[in-house]
C-alpha cells in the first residue's frame, strides 16, 4: 500500500543512518517492524504475575495432542 507521510528530513536521515537501509522505504519498514515488535513485548511483559498456569512447562512440552 502507498501512503504518504512528511518526515523531518534531518530525523529521515538518521534513520536511514541507524538503519543502513539503501532507500527510504526500507528504513521506514524496518523501523514500523521494530516499533510493533516492541509494542508485542511490552503487551507480553505487562502480563507478568497476572497468569496462572496449572501445569508445568516440561508438563505442557511432552503432553499427548
Amino acid at each position: 500500500m502507498r501512503a504518504t507521510v512528511t518526515i523531518e528530513k534531518d530525523k529521515l536521515d538518521e534513520l536511514l543512518k541507524e538503519t543502513k537501509s539503501r532507500s527510504k522505504t526500507s528504513a521506514v519498514k524496518i523501523a514500523i517492524n521494530e516499533y510493533l515488535r516492541r509494542k508485542k513485548i511490552d503487551r507480553i511483559k505487562s502480563m507478568k504475575g497476572k497468569m496462572e498456569f496449572t501445569m508445568t512447562a516440561g508438563e505442557i512440552r511432552h503432553r499427548e495432542r
